[in-house]
């Protein structure tokens, strides 16, 4: 994939104006915003703020999803779009398996001829400003909807997208709390785009603490802590050269205050290499996923198999799924995000719910090798650490369903696999939902709502409600205590 040469459209650029400040007005004059993504379907998202980098979001969700859940920032590479990275990347498998919510923004030739995300502007690829400070409003919708752990927000990009990933990861340490840059660029290598060819193609001869600099001075003041970065790279990539996987390297194992001597080399599928760099508490920082013979594209491996995922195409790669290994680098497999690649035990087989009642709910799996215990979490939160193969919940609600998953845990703590989640309902029946019908300013005030960046969320679910305004009002059904759904057709 080639990086454009980029030549600003002065009528395009003049036209785009013109119409953001046009529908900047109009927002004022909409009285509701648009309804929230339905589960599991990828869906675009219109009002997401004052979108100064003109970028489109999309967002994909499972069904079910728990509040507190991570949430992933994808960016495509260029002449790819949100829903061509979706289809392909196998995100989605791994947001269905593990419970996490997905955003995808996407640029356009409006904004780059190849449909390319300006990781070596400045002008759009520092904070607060252009396309990062899109990515960063995209980021603040999607948590306020959704409920997302704002302590485990990652992003990743795929070649250009994969710099700009770079960029918003030194922009934004307070915001991601991890990334991966696949086939990309260290953070601020260009910031014109007369440099943006020499870091593509050649060695920059920077030490690791000017590398770290870049990253340092992209937010002056933060200290840390400092994401944890995993980079994929082809070693017989020509379009973004090999060495850019070594000088991400530098880049952020200085930031980390690591070096660059390697704590663990393994190898794994698809001829690639994974060498981790630890921080002081033996927990990896920084990941280099070497993939011999691979050209430029993101790895993925079509199959079934639980460290399968994706599906080939122009410039997807038939690998190593590395949407797998990132996840788990990442600690998504893991509900309270302590795995990150510690924990080596597999996800418990044949976890079943063996019995309900109206108040409690009974589980049981195997075994599994090496186990000292296994943590139990209901609807993503730890609720048991029996060193036993069963579980009996109580004081649960009747006529209520609960999302369980089991992990095993070693006799060093580490923190395996977790399994794929079940689904338990009590018996009995639900009381009947108390409904309230007011306007969104008074919803909020009453405690059944919240309000994020002028638009008002349902407690519990979610869902967009419109402007926070006395001018819009909507019924609410309290279908559980502390959780909201809309029910303007009736409760």
């Amino acid at each position: 994939m080639r990086f454009p040469t980029l030549r600003r459209k002065l009528v395009r650029a003049a036209l785009a104006a013109a119409l953001g400040t046009i529908a900047s007005g109009l927002t004022l004059l909409t009285p509701l915003a648009p309804p929230a993504a339905a589960a599991g379907t990828l869906q675009q998202v219109t009002d997401f703020g004052s979108n100064p980098g003109n970028l489109t979001m999309y967002e994909y969700a499972p069904a079910g999803l728990r509040a507190g859940a991570p949430l992933v920032v994808a960016l495509h590479g260029c002449t790819q779009s949100a829903s061509d990275y979706h289809s392909h990347s196998g995100w989605q498998k791994f947001a269905d398996q593990w419970g996490f919510a997905v955003v995808y923004p996407q640029t356009t030739s409006a904004n780059n001829s190849l449909s390319c995300f300006s990781w070596f502007d400045s002008a759009k690829d520092t904070r607060g400003k252009g396309e990062a400070a899109s990515i960063r409003q995209m980021v603040d919708t999607a948590v306020a909807q959704y409920g997302s752990d704002r302590g485990r927000v990652f992003v990743t990009g795929l070649s250009a997208g994969g710099g700009m990933t770079a960029d918003l990861l030194a922009d934004y340490p307070d915001v991601f709390a991890g990334g991966a840059v696949d086939s990309g660029l260290p953070a601020q290598c260009a910031t014109t785009q007369a440099a943006a060819s020499g870091c593509q193609y050649g060695n920059q001869n920077l030490t690791p603490k000017q590398w770290g600099d870049k990253v340092r001075n992209s937010y002056s003041g933060h200290t840390g802590p400092w994401p944890r970065v995993a980079i994929w790279q082809g070693s017989s990539d020509t379009t973004v050269a090999p060495v850019n996987g070594t000088e991400l390297r530098d880049q952020w194992t200085d930031v980390w205050g690591i070096g660059q001597t390697p704590s663990t080399t393994q190898t794994l599928a698809g001829n690639t290499t994974e060498t981790t760099y630890d921080d002081t508490t033996g927990k990896p920082a920084v990941t280099l996923f070497s993939v011999s013979g691979m050209t430029h594209g993101l790895a993925v491996d079509p199959g079934s198999g639980a460290d399968q995922c994706g599906t080939t195409g122009t410039y997807y790669l038939d690998t190593i799924c590395s949407s797998y290994h990132t996840a788990k680098f990442w600690g998504l497999d893991s509900p309270d995000g302590n795995s990150g690649g510690n924990g080596s035990l597999p996800a418990p087989q044949g976890v079943k719910v063996t019995s309900t009642t109206d108040t409690g709910a009974s589980l049981s799996w195997n075994a599994v090798s090496g186990a000292a215990s296994y943590n139990v979490y209901r609807n993503g939160t730890k609720v048991a650490s029996p060193t036993g193969t069963s579980f009996a919940d109580t004081g649960l609600s009747a006529g209520t369903s609960y999302s369980y998953t089991v992990a095993a845990v070693d006799s060093t703590g580490a923190i395996g696999t977790a399994s794929a989640p079940v689904t338990a309902t009590t018996s009995g029946t639900t009381p009947t939902p108390a409904c309230y019908t007011d306007n969104n300013y008074n919803q909020v005030k009453a405690g059944r709502a919240h309000q994020s960046l002028g638009y008002v969320y349902a407690n519990g679910s979610n869902q967009n409600m419109g402007l926070y305004t006395l001018l819009v009002t909507h019924a609410l059904k309290e279908t559980a205590p502390g959780y909201f759904v809309l029910a303007d057709s009736g409760c």
